[in-house]
């Protein structure tokens, strides 16, 4: 139980991995051998009758035939991984590093890499079941059923390296990327606002020093917090928590991530099950983040509106992803509003947050250029009609700075 944390944590590295799909369709590949072989080795099984002159392939036609297919397909998955390779390269040098991980993420990238390099160890794993009876006492086999998958899936790996290279472009399209990221962050918005449709009941924190905190066993970022799990924890022992480090933080062995409210002395289980209720990275990620999906669409205003660079027209786009999301902030379902944890105080996405996030620091960037400026005035005039009343002073704070001069 007190390893939920870590257990999400793993499918969401797993998910932005490059390496488990793919291996996942290499065992689909062998298992698919396997179960050919079957077919072969009991024809009858078959519900249908298939031509003669499909089922007539001779020992060496078939070793031919199976060589071919891998030796092209394990060529052409070196030249699809080179391409993957340039394009990552491409869009982390041009939009920043932090958007390596829209690239990992990729299905399409994942599912393609996967296909040729199941077709592949399939054909090898055929090639080797292969007899010709010339020697010995050994009897010609040959796996007919075998051989005509093994062509269909030569088949689908033309029209996935089609599909792929037409794939890779796309994903190094800025507007592309931009509305990518757009969706994912409104989506979260929407996730959030949809958890908690009504206002929690604030947190009662003491105020006094806590009785007990709860710091990282290792540096890194926080990632993923359960915070269902916290708020069970504390209802069961009657605590009152507070989270001191933001998701996405970087902490450290000495810093604290939880403040405890005990009237009992925590045990050394409770402590690991607290801890068990988050968990530690390398580095960022989007996962219970949104505002790091809105500081990828700074970064790529900043390096879009950049003297070696000077695309507005860029810039104005990732400004629209911005106020979409604000705009979804402000308006879905009566907006962001506090999350229901009565016992647990954390540093929660509210507008004033993601506002935060967005347009002030896209500021410096933003105000040398006359035609971005012009473009960002108006989405903010736009934003300020439609947003609550309790968040049309931030806004219009900014509107401001964007007319002064200095």
């Amino acid at each position: 139980m007190g390893k939920r944390a870590y257990l999400y944590k793993l499918l969401q590295d797993l998910r932005a991995s490059y390496w488990f799909l793919p291996s996942i369709l290499v065992f689909v590949g062998l298992i698919l051998a396997s179960v050919m072989g079957w077919i072969d080795q009991n024809p009858d099984m078959v519900p249908f009758t298939l031509p003669d002159s499909l089922l007539d392939t001779q020992a060496d036609g078939a070793r031919s035939t199976l060589a071919v297919i891998a030796q092209s397909i394990i060529g052409v998955t070196g030249v699809m991984f080179s391409m993957t390779l340039v394009a990552v390269s491409f869009a982390s040098g041009n939009f920043g590093p932090r958007l390596i991980g829209n690239f990992m993420r990729d299905r399409g990238n994942q599912i393609s890499l996967g296909i040729l390099i199941a077709t592949f160890v399939y054909a090898l794993t055929v090639l080797r079941t292969v007899q010709d009876g010339n020697e010995g006492d050994v009897l010609q086999y040959v796996p007919q059923y075998s051989i005509l998958m093994a062509l269909a899936l030569a088949l689908l790996c033309i029209f996935t390296l089609i599909y792929f290279v037409h794939h890779v472009p796309e994903t190094i399209n800025v507007s592309r990327i931009s509305a990518s990221i757009g969706a994912r962050l409104e989506h979260q918005i929407k996730h959030l606002i949809d958890a908690h449709e009504d206002a929690g009941t604030p947190p009662d924190i003491p105020h006094r020093a806590p009785d007990d905190v709860i710091t990282s066993d290792t540096s890194g970022y926080i990632q993923t917090v359960n915070f269902d799990q916290l708020n069970d924890l504390a209802e069961d022992n009657d605590w009152q928590i507070r989270m001191a480090s933001a998701i996405g933080a970087f902490v450290t062995c000495e810093t604290h991530v939880f403040d405890i409210w005990s009237n009992d002395p925590i045990s050394d289980s409770d402590h690991a099950a607290i801890q068990g209720c988050f968990a530690v990275g390398a580095s960022r990620t989007e996962n219970q983040n949104p505002t790091f999906l809105a500081e990828q669409l700074v970064e790529m205003v900043a390096r879009a509106l950049s003297p070696g660079v000077n695309d507005p027209y860029t810039a104005m786009d990732c400004l629209n992803r911005l106020a979409a999301a604000l705009t979804v902030a402000a308006c879905y379902e009566g907006g962001l509003q506090d999350p229901a944890h009565p016992r647990v105080s954390f540093d929660h996405l509210s507008f004033d947050r993601l506002f935060a996030a967005s347009f002030p620091l896209c500021r410096q960037y933003i105000k040398p250029d006359a035609l971005t400026l012009q473009h960002a005035r108006v989405l903010l005039d736009n934003l300020h009609e439609v947003a609550r009343s309790e968040d049309r002073a931030i806004i219009q704070t900014e509107i401001e700075m964007l007319s002064t001069t200095h």
